[in-house]
């Protein structure tokens, strides 16, 4: 006995109708962290060992500053739906609801940190 009805199978929705949107944006997500971490590895990596002037200049060029908020951006979501399964998996009620408010409430307090931290760079590298 099929559970799904041709139509579903076709358009690619389940029974709860968001599980292959959830898979696929997860997929998307960790392909363009795999191309995403190297180049940020690379960024981190060439502005460590200098001066605080000298990391507020580098991470206010373009190239290190997009690299950067695009990893943090990315990875983030990528959290977010990843704990968001974690969490319906294995936490019932209303901490269910609490620990999903609380995760989405991280990820986006550490994007919009990082992303106010980038464009303050970019600002001071303007002014200067």
């Amino acid at each position: 006995m099929r559970y799904i009805t041709p139509r579903k199978a076709a358009t690619g929705m389940g029974s709860a109708r968001s599980g292959t949107q959830h898979h696929w944006a997860m997929t998307v997500s960790a392909c363009a962290l795999v191309l995403l971490t190297p180049a940020f590895l690379l960024v981190v990596g060439s502005a460590i060992g200098l001066p605080r002037e000298g990391v507020i200049a580098y991470f206010g060029r373009p190239y290190p500053g997009i690299v950067t908020a695009l990893f943090v951006i990315v990875g983030m979501v990528h959290f977010m739906k990843g704990t968001r399964i974690m969490i319906d998996d294995y936490i019932y009620n209303t901490e269910r609801k609490v620990a999903i408010i609380a995760s989405v409430i991280f990820g986006w307090a550490v994007i919009s940190a990082a992303v106010f931290a980038l464009a303050k760079m970019a600002f001071i590298t303007i002014a200067i």
